[in-house]
């Protein structure tokens, strides 16, 4: 049985999430993408706070974003605490400037319309 496979629910779970927006230095989108890409990894493959990331690059070529869940806010300090993911962290700033602010879900919306299996009928 595959025990990390995402599933979703319709009831806001207390979910961390970690938006990082990476504004990437001009022709160096691809770049700060590999960057991240190995900083989550090694975060995926070391951490057991972390629970997935989206990785994605803007269609205008300016930005890279990571969307991420952990477990918990207090992941961020753990993840920073480890100096090998610093290390790998400072490599965006030679390709981007980048920010990131750690979030908490509010509220969970579906589409009224086709609602998926696994989704109760009774959910507004």
């Amino acid at each position: 049985m595959d025990t990390n496979s995402a599933h979703f629910i319709a009831q806001p779970q207390p979910t961390t999430f970690i938006v990082n927006v990476i504004h990437v230095h001009p022709g160096k989108q691809e770049e700060a993408f590999r960057v991240i890409q190995d900083v989550v990894h090694y975060v995926a493959e070391r951490k057991e706070g972390f629970l997935w990331s989206n990785l994605a690059k803007s269609t205008d070529g300016l930005t890279v974003v990571n969307i991420e869940a952990i477990k918990g806010a207090g992941n961020v300090d753990e993840f920073f605490s480890d100096p090998v993911f610093v290390e790998k962290f400072r490599r965006l700033d030679d390709v981007s400037t980048s920010e990131f602010h750690t979030y908490t879900v509010g509220d969970l919306v579906l589409p009224k319309l086709g609602h998926s299996e696994g989704i109760s009928p009774g959910q507004p």
